[in-house]
């Protein structure tokens, strides 16, 4: 019935969708199955998208969750992101309508071996210079678990490291909102001072996509 609904909100107004497969990392995952039925669906479905005359956000994440060390992420990333983009050519999916919204190279949030953020901003270039094809015009990270400010930095610093032609930007969930609605949970009524904290955190993630943020703007 997925394209049924496409076409309904196609008709409605609507412009892109979004599909998210989930990659846990540990000795025996992400299996060569999960790899495989995750990317095929994804490219089926961004098949249908674009069939609707939308544009198709491709999220393949792989997750933070683990104690496996960036080195792991980078490999499996690379892997997943391979696949996907194997079996998106192999749908002839159109590349350069789509964005791509991938994880960063983290290590796992129980490792103990985590890396720098200038590192992470590296081997994540370097990890979408060697799987994702030029054609894709634009990625935008997910935050997958970082504070605001980590996922703010890691970005900017990812657009000063940025070798590539990819507009890389963001699509934050918990990194663009959890302060604003700390904020809002002490008092609901203050809508004034809750769209204050959240524009801050938009103004930084938006310097950040230019590679513009500092730490002195971030605590003004």
């Amino acid at each position: 019935g997925l394209r049924e609904r496409l076409k309904e909100y196609s008709n409605l107004g609507a412009k892109f969708t979004k599909w998210r497969g989930v990659y846990n990392i540990s000795k025996t995952k992400p299996s060569k199955v999960s790899i495989y039925s995750n990317a095929h669906s994804l490219a089926r479905y961004a098949a249908l998208v674009q069939e609707c005359n939308m544009v198709p956000i491709v999220e393949p994440e792989v997750l933070m969750d683990g104690d496996h060390t960036a080195n792991d992420c980078f490999n499996k990333t690379s892997e997943v992101l391979k696949k996907c983009f194997e079996e998106l050519i192999m749908h002839n999916i159109d590349l350069t309508g789509i964005i791509l919204k991938p994880n960063m190279i983290l290590a796992g949030s129980e490792s103990k071996n985590q890396i720098s953020n200038e590192e992470t901003a590296k081997l994540t270039v370097k990890c979408l210079k060697e799987s994702v094809p030029d054609e894709v015009p634009g990625i935008a990270f997910l935050s997958g678990g970082q504070t605001e400010e980590q996922a703010t930095e890691n970005l900017n610093l990812i657009n000063k490291f940025n070798t590539t032609n990819f507009k890389m930007s963001y699509s934050y969930g918990r990194a663009l909102q959890q302060s604003a609605l700390k904020y809002w949970a002490k008092n609901t009524s203050d809508v004034q001072g809750t769209q204050a904290v959240f524009n801050h955190r938009a103004k930084m993630c938006s310097l950040a996509a230019q590679g513009k943020w500092t730490k002195e703007l971030e605590n003004k």
